[in-house]
């Protein structure tokens, strides 16, 4: 997959188009979706599948809320990647781009620089100044233009409809199982392990404390798992300020399952599974070992049932 960042590296496109356009955060069921479709409809016309995706969030720059990403930019690419799209172009959203009207994005980005015969959208999709510009716009300018619009229809899961701003509230709730049932798969954070305070060891059980640059991190003791080098393993998780200690710092650390190596500086990945409990404060040090031997049983009879 061919990653370009910026406008202006569309000259290099090798000929046209078909594209889709958002912040795919999370790449959950709806996204899932219309990358499928889009990979479809390039190879039946023989087109250049390519998703353009915008950092940062435009949210962010537009002041509406502080949004936290559910994957890295690192992650997002990789997770397009598997769908074995052409090509994605990484356009900085900025107050320049945010104030171009829809006709605009249309006859100067979609068509002009990307080469687009064919848009495939979501659902309720919008685009340009104030968000002016929606389905109804793209198929008034596709005559016109000389381009063919496929909107995809929303995705619903267990009542819920799958978005981006629904995985993030539930993550941050704890919700790790409704947010993964939304994902598709198990939440996923990445990062390098770093030397921790050997707690855990002191306890009796052995963690690998992961320093990471995701910005969702589920607060509490969870069943996980471990990816090591394309290996996963299975693994207890706990994300929070481990208030026995009185810790103030973030902390996350997994106790990894029938492994022994040493993994400091090495990069990683956890997969939230299922939610034992909240982080509580203990009355001592000797009463958290004790329930963290329950949670650990808890994990390994899950592990038991799911081979």
């Amino acid at each position: 997959m061919e990653v370009l960042h910026g406008l202006k590296a569309s000259p290099s496109l090798p000929k046209k188009t078909i594209i889709t356009i958002g912040n795919f955060d999370g790449v959950h069921l709806g996204h899932k979706k219309i990358l499928q479709f889009l990979v479809q409809e390039s190879q039946k016309y023989d087109l250049f599948s390519l998703v353009l995706t915008f950092s940062p969030h435009p949210d962010i720059i537009l002041g509406k809320s502080k949004v936290k990403m559910i994957q890295t930019l690192n992650q997002r690419l990789k997770a397009i990647e598997r769908f074995s799209v052409h090509g994605v172009l990484i356009t900085p959203f900025n107050k320049e781009f945010s104030s171009l009207s829809s006709d605009e994005f249309i006859h100067r980005i979609v068509v002009s620089a990307l080469k687009a015969e064919e848009i495939v959208i979501g659902e309720n999709f919008h685009f340009g100044k104030n968000r002016a510009g929606n389905i109804n716009t793209l198929r008034a300018m596709s005559a016109q233009l000389n381009f063919r619009v496929h909107e995809i229809p929303k995705v619903i899961k267990k009542g819920r409809t799958v978005s981006s701003s629904m995985i993030r509230t539930l993550l941050q709730e704890g919700k790790i199982e409704e947010a993964n049932v939304l994902l598709g798969r198990p939440y996923e954070i990445e990062g390098k392990v770093i030397r921790g305070k050997d707690r855990g060891k002191a306890l009796g059980f052995p963690t690998a404390n992961i320093e990471t640059e995701n910005e969702i991190i589920p607060k509490g003791v969870y069943v996980s798992q471990i990816l090591i080098d394309s290996r996963t393993y299975a693994s207890l998780t706990n994300a929070g300020f481990r208030p026995t200690f009185g810790q103030e710092d973030m902390q996350i650390e997994s106790y990894i399952m029938d492994f022994d190596k040493k993994l400091y500086g090495q990069e990683i990945a956890v997969r939230f599974i299922r939610k034992i409990r909240d982080e509580i404060k203990f009355k001592s040090p000797e009463a958290l070992s004790s329930q963290i031997q329950k949670d650990l049983e808890q994990a390994k009879a899950y592990f038991k049932l799911n081979k």
